[in-house]
């Protein structure tokens, strides 16, 4: 069975690179799931959760806004601002930038348009943060393990 080729790329490193099974992930366009023989599609990533197939597991990770390609053999190429693996991510960190991003939210409510976009950005993307990392306690994650084993990740 064919298999597709993943790299998620942010501008500071290669967040996920490795053969995969499927992709599901936000764009402009709703939710879209990614399986081998796609045709050629770029589109907007919008903030939100990738779910990745691999070997009958489903693992998670969380990206902001960037691009999605998928070219001609089974190659798919994100380039998103940001991305995380769900087990980097801090559910209480997230927490408090959350709260922060919402307060912001309402200081820009009545204000510049553009700070007021800015904030809502954030917002998105925390809350699609904090889904992964909430989801993190009941599957198991991309380098990380299910709750109570042992990990050698970071």
């Amino acid at each position: 069975m064919s298999k597709l080729n993943l790299s998620i790329v942010t501008p500071e490193k290669i967040v996920y690179e490795d053969v995969v099974d499927s992709v599901s992930l936000m764009t402009d366009m709703g939710e879209v799931t990614i399986l081998p023989g796609h045709i050629p599609l770029v589109s907007n990533l919008r903030a939100g959760e990738l779910r990745l197939k691999k070997d009958g597991e489903e693992h998670y990770l969380v990206a902001s806004t960037g691009f999605l390609q998928v070219r001609p053999n089974n190659e798919i190429v994100i380039l998103a601002d940001t991305a995380e693996r769900a087990d980097e991510l801090d559910i209480k960190q997230i927490e408090e930038a959350r709260d922060r991003a919402r307060k912001l939210l309402e200081e820009k409510r009545h204000g510049d348009d553009v700070a007021f976009a800015d904030a809502a950005a954030m917002m998105e993307r925390e809350l699609a943060r904090h889904r992964v990392a909430s989801k993190r306690h009941q599957y198991r994650d991309v380098g990380g393990a299910k709750p109570g084993q042992a990990t050698d990740s970071k």
